[in-house]
């Protein structure tokens, strides 16, 4: 039986080494990702300069389409939007939130190499970037198991800082990938939907499309 993804695992600001990067700028912008949807539009820088497999897996799904049409399964006020599952795309499924990519396919990253996604559409933990789950910022969703991010992400509405995978006081393993950089209205307006159970949204609330310029 197919796992629900959930949230487990909080607190640190960045760490330096990624604020630095960060503050000394690069030749080539971070690519973002603008999200149109049926409650307006937002964009998400993508972190791509410290997260290439995160980001990259992101990319080459929002580039083919797997992400049109689907809906936020799972929105929780003061906390955070979760969406990214293919059974979605029926708001009413009981299987949305326990899917993922399709096994054994494979995505470039920026240097030229690939990475593979196991036989469960899986990518590895990438916790390499000491980035807070703060207001804004779009993190990976799992199982809580290792290595077993795929599709789904959350946005968060709070800081929630006890999702942060470098808190030892928790097991978290949610590494945070970008950052809404225009529309966080938008956001907000989908946090604030009234849902029903499971926290599904009583109207869906879909993604249109998800374009990303480099």
């Amino acid at each position: 039986m197919a796992l629900r993804y959930a949230l487990l695992g909080v607190a640190s600001l960045r760490s330096a080494r990624a604020m630095g990067r960060r503050s000394r700028g690069f030749a080539m912008a971070n690519p973002v990702a603008k999200f149109k949807t049926s409650k307006g539009e937002f964009d998400v820088e993508l972190y791509m300069d410290q997260l290439p497999i995160t980001c990259s897996n992101f990319v080459d799904l929002s580039k083919s389409g797997f992400y049109d049409g689907l809906t936020f399964h799972r929105v929780i006020k003061g906390f955070m939007c979760q969406f990214g599952c293919p059974n979605s795309i029926d708001p009413a499924s009981p299987r949305a939130g326990t899917g993922g990519p399709a096994g054994n396919t494979a995505f470039a990253l920026p240097d030229g190499s690939s990475v593979t996604r196991d036989a469960g559409g899986n990518i590895p933990d990438e916790l390499v970037a000491e980035i807070s789950n703060e207001p804004g910022t779009i993190s990976m969703a799992n199982t809580g198991q290792p290595n077993s991010g795929g599709s789904q992400f959350f946005l968060n509405t709070v800081h929630n800082s006890f999702l942060d995978y470098f808190d030892a006081k928790t097991p978290s393993a949610h590494p945070v990938f970008g950052k809404v950089v225009a529309g966080m209205d938008v956001v907000s307006a989908i946090e604030g939907v009234k849902t029903g159970p499971g926290d599904r949204p009583v109207e869906p609330v879909t993604v249109e499309t998800v374009v990303i310029s480099e």
